[in-house]
């Protein structure tokens, strides 16, 4: 095959890969806003029962070969970008199936990633091939992931409910949906990083596992449980990619799509950097470019996440519940407390007869249970003057 028709070969699985990735983020999208959309207890076994769920793992999976290939026929520097795409494409996707309209907003959100996340994979790429991890290499990644990953899934973006709550109705209910809102789109990015995150290490572990196949790891042949283990944690990673990034389209799907994008290179990168020798590509310019790259992709990001609807499930779901008004009793019962402070029980005596204690006060019967208390205590009559 000759460079051009690999080239354009290496186009259209490119194409074909953003396709697939789109339309599984739509599934998984539209799966996590239906009111039926599992959550809690027992969530993950109700997911894997449905055969949406299934769809989106397909597509998600196509997409990846659709990629793997367009890798083998096309440079690094063409395919990457291409990559991007997911994003354009599932914007239009998602919103014809939410029937609306895409939003100026979120265009320009839109292509704000876009710029930033071709800018970073321009720069990110390696100069020169680097080496594969080594197994002891391979396994401090995956202890470090896995504790950042726990971090991110179990907490929640600073900052978020507060813009929120700004932007939400008036009053203690709008306050309180307003953060229910910002709740949920900060968990969701979150989410979203830990699944890029995810996604990232599962390559790079991938890589690992090639070249223990091929007898290249660093000091010789793994043995066969070592090798077992990397394909263990392969799977365990590209798993919890796709859970994370389900739980992540419960705050809707422009952003955390965005943020799955931009985690994914970014892990890959910090891994290259730090252990495979890799290095930005132009030097030092290049660290600057990955920085201004950065900031774009951060400012489509905050475009999307405040421009993007949240589904009305999702806020339900993580609004606090208010407490119920307490019924009125059936029966009242009257205060026991006089009115000038102490209980009836100081008063001893029969009714209409003054008390020892308090001359000046006659203990008078209830006329019904509804009687208030300052009508249990008359003030006595006054003695008649003596004749």
């Amino acid at each position: 095959m000759t460079t051009a028709a690999g080239t354009v070969l290496a186009v259209l699985l490119s194409l074909v890969s953003s396709a697939g990735y789109a339309l599984a983020a739509v599934a998984q999208a539209r799966l996590a806003a239906a009111p039926s959309a599992p959550s809690g207890r027992g969530a993950l076994r109700a997911l894997l029962a449905r055969g949406q769920w299934w769809w989106a793992v397909g597509l998600n999976a196509a997409g990846a070969l659709a990629h793997a290939v367009a890798l083998h026929y096309g440079p690094l520097t063409l395919v990457q970008p291409l990559g991007a795409l997911t994003l354009v494409a599932a914007l239009p996707l998602g919103a014809y199936t939410a029937r609306r309209r895409v939003t100026r907003t979120e265009w320009r959100g839109a292509l704000w990633t876009l710029a930033g996340l071709v800018g970073l994979v321009a720069v990110t790429g390696p100069a020169a091939p680097g080496e594969s991890l080594s197994l002891r290499e391979a396994l401090a990644v995956a202890a470090a992931t896995a504790l950042l990953i726990a971090a991110l899934a179990g907490g929640r973006l600073p900052g978020a409910g507060r813009r929120a709550g700004r932007t939400g109705a008036g009053g203690a209910k709008g306050s309180a949906l307003g953060g229910a809102e910002g709740s949920v789109r900060g968990g969701g990015l979150g989410h979203a990083t830990a699944s890029g995150a995810a996604s990232g290490v599962a390559s790079a572990l991938t890589q690992t596992l090639t070249a223990a196949l091929a007898s290249a790891l660093p000091g010789g042949r793994p043995a066969w449980w070592q090798t077992a283990l990397l394909a263990l944690l392969i799977s365990a990673f590209a798993m919890g990619g796709l859970l994370l990034s389900q739980a992540a389209y419960r705050g809707g799907l422009a952003a955390p799509l965005a943020v799955v994008n931009l985690a994914n290179p970014a892990a890959a990168a910090v891994i290259g950097v730090a252990l495979l020798g890799e290095t930005f590509r132009a030097g030092a310019w290049g660290w600057l470019a990955a920085a201004a790259a950065s900031l774009v992709a951060a400012r489509g990001v905050v475009l999307l996440t405040a421009s993007a609807p949240v589904p009305p499930e999702a806020v339900r779901e993580a609004a606090p519940s208010a407490a119920p008004p307490a019924a009125p009793s059936a029966t009242a019962t009257p205060s026991t407390e006089g009115p000038t402070g102490p209980s009836s029980a100081e008063f001893p005596g029969l009714p209409g007869v003054p008390s020892p204690a308090r001359p000046e006060v006659v203990r008078v019967p209830a006329a019904s249970a509804g009687t208030s208390a300052a009508d249990l205590f008359l003030p006595a009559p006054e003695a008649e003057p003596a004749r």
